[in-house]
């Protein structure tokens, strides 16, 4: 077994999606959530993964010819499993509803896998830097004008 240059760049995307989803686990750590850096990793790596297949699928059968196949099911089979995850996060308490903002954030971090799979790494930069401004710097702004 050999590796030629796709498979080693498709190792690499596998890595930037690890990577990606760990910097937005680590801001969880921080917090001390109840989904950290191996839960979004995980995530993203999935992610990552499933569109990585559909997207080696369909072009395998585009050269066979004649057989359906569309990609945008590997996506929306991605948003349906982490809405799983997602709903398995979130808890009902006597203070109120807990984890909606960790079910979010995987559901944006499984994009961001996605992304990286398809190759629009600068959009998987930018929206991960955003999901770290709006967990952090709304936090903030929550802090100040709304929370004691």
């Amino acid at each position: 077994m050999y590796f030629d240059s796709e498979a080693i760049f498709q190792i690499l995307q596998l890595l930037v999606a690890v990577f990606l989803g760990g910097i937005i686990g680590l801001e969880r750590e921080f917090k001390r959530k109840q989904a950290g850096v191996k839960t979004y990793s995980l995530i993203c790596l999935a992610s990552c993964l499933f569109a990585l297949i559909g997207r080696e699928i369909f072009e395998y059968l585009t050269y066979k010819g004649g057989i359906p196949f569309d990609p945008l099911r590997i996506i929306q089979a991605v948003a349906v499993g982490i809405g799983f995850v997602g709903a398995g996060v979130i808890f009902q308490r006597e203070s109120g509803i807990e984890g909606i903002t960790t079910a979010a954030g995987l559901l944006v971090t499984a994009g961001i896998g996605v992304a990286v799979a398809f190759q629009f790494f600068l959009l998987a930069f930018i929206t991960t830097l955003l999901t770290l401004l709006i967990l952090e710097g709304f936090r903030l702004i929550e802090k100040r004008f709304f929370y004691d």
